[in-house]
């Protein structure tokens, strides 16, 4: 019964790590432009040769 209690503590443990590293991403402007970098990748303009070669 006691390693119930161990792993009930250990998985809040966890849980408020994940919630304190969320929190602080989004402090951080981690998720400011979500769709920008996939447009990107669709309107970007091909890369140009180099001559010469």
């Amino acid at each position: 019964m006691e390693i119930i209690f161990i792993l009930i503590f250990i998985s809040l443990f966890l849980a408020l790590g994940f919630l304190i590293a969320f929190l602080w991403s989004l402090r951080n402007g981690q998720f400011e432009d979500g769709e920008s970098p996939a447009m990107r990748m669709l309107f970007e303009k091909k890369a140009k040769k180099k001559e010469g070669i």
